[in-house]
Formats: structure tokens, sequence, C-alpha cells
């Protein structure tokens, strides 16, 4: 394959953890040629220097918002693992890829292969059950809670709940320790554990009468992500506009 063909990778946020395992897994993959590393206080504009064709951001929410403007304005397709994102900021970078047509914006919650089949599972499983709780634990560096995963699968495992014309589900609550009853995403609780020596896990508990399934998934190294990573870069310049979920890239949306 020659150089003009490869695909022209720069990651943002290069010397992350989640950005280095990706920085090394482009430059392992076939048809891809890592262009750019850009980390905190690098011009965007070394994208642009380096010819690239896809960006893949793994920073902060504070910044990423900026990066994704940057992408859609120059054309540069982007895949974006950071976190941090409700349908307020889904629908502003909707509204920016409307003036730009040809360029991909793949949102991507979580890029492990079992963690989306887990979500799937859940959404499959919902329906069939009068209670369904999730709990994600992620190491103590996260910075988001809940994450973009578990807030994904709340909002799977409601619609499927709403599609099924289930009614709310039961719950006595009247008296609780500000948090102890955990999150509350489209009527979904979503518990949050960050613990040193966890990396990102994630299980959703669901229970009828006489019996419970729990579906748990565990990424115990950031290899995990990275068959997602990969497949999301190549993809994304096949998908105009937004698209949410690495399950459209794999054929299970």
């Amino acid at each position: 394959m020659t150089e003009q063909t490869k695909i022209r990778v720069g990651v943002l946020g290069a010397s992350g953890r989640m950005g280095a395992q990706t920085c090394q897994a482009v430059d392992d993959a076939d048809g891809m040629d890592l262009a750019a590393r850009v980390d905190r206080g690098d011009e965007l504009s070394r994208l642009a220097d380096a010819d690239v064709g896809v960006a893949v951001d793994f920073t902060r929410p504070d910044v990423v918002m900026d990066h994704i403007a940057w992408c859609v304005d120059h054309g540069v397709h982007a895949v974006v693992g950071t976190s941090g994102f409700d349908e307020e900021r889904l629908e502003l970078v909707r509204d920016w890829l409307r003036g730009a047509p040809g360029t991909g914006v793949l949102i991507v919650p979580n890029f492990s292969i079992g963690a989306v089949l887990m979500t799937r599972f859940a959404g499959e499983a919902a329906r069939f059950f009068e209670s369904v709780e999730i709990v994600e634990l992620h190491h103590p560096g996260k910075a988001d809670a809940p994450s973009g995963t578990a807030q994904r699968t709340a909002e799977i495992v409601a619609a499927a709940r709403a599609d099924a014309g289930l009614p709310a589900m039961p719950d006595a609550t009247t008296s609780e320790s500000p948090g102890a009853r955990g999150a509350h995403i489209d009527g979904v609780r979503v518990h949050s554990v960050r613990l040193r020596g966890l990396l990102a896990h994630q299980e959703v508990l669901l229970g009828g009468p006489g019996e419970t399934l729990t579906i748990r998934h565990d990424s115990t190294n950031r290899e995990s992500f990275m068959p997602g990573v990969v497949a999301a870069i190549r993809a994304v310049g096949d998908r105009p506009g937004l698209t949410v979920g690495l399950d459209h890239v794999l054929g299970l949306a």
C-alpha cells in the first residue's frame, strides 16, 4: 500500500494513557500512518500541517468541543473517545456538520467490542424484567461520573422498556442520603464506583419475580479498546455526519 492511500491519523492527547496506546495501535495497523501527535499546548494546526485525514481525540470534556469544531471546519474526520457528551452537545455537533456534508464525526462511549455487546444484550433483556440498575466501576483518575458507557446503556435500557410499554420500576425509597440511590438517567438508576486497582468495568443488574440476571463486562488492559479504535478510524470516512456508538461500525445498530 502506498503512502498516498494510507489513512493519515492524528492523535489528540497523544501522551495520555489512551492516546499513547492509540498511537501504538495506529503504528501497528495496516493502511495507517501516524502523521501527528498533539498534546496540551500544541496548536491544532499541526493536524493540517501533517495533512491528517482522521483525528482521534482522547483529551478532556472541557476542550473536546473546540477540537471537534476545528476538525469540522477543516474537513478532518473525527473519532472521539473523550466523554462528557449529552444531547445538547450532540445536537451542536449535528449543527456544525450540516455545513460540512462530507465530514464524519464518530463519538464512541466505549471502544471495547465486549462492552458494546454488553450494552446491546442489556437492551435486549431489559424488556423482560421488572427492575434494571447499572453499576459502573472505574479507576479513580476518571473525570466523569457516570461513565459515557453507563449513560449510553441507561438510555438504551430506558428506550427498550418504553417500547415494551413497561411501567416505572418499583422503588419504595422515601428517605435517602444524597446519592445513595445513584444517578437517575431516563428512569434508570446508575451507580459509580471509583477505586484504585480498577480499569473499566460495568454490570447491568436485571430482576424479576424469583430471578435475577447480571450482564458484566471487564476491561483489564487498555489494549482491549484498540481493535475498536482501529475499526472506527477505518469507518469514519465512510460515515458523513454524526454517528454515536461503535455498534454502527460493527453492524449491530
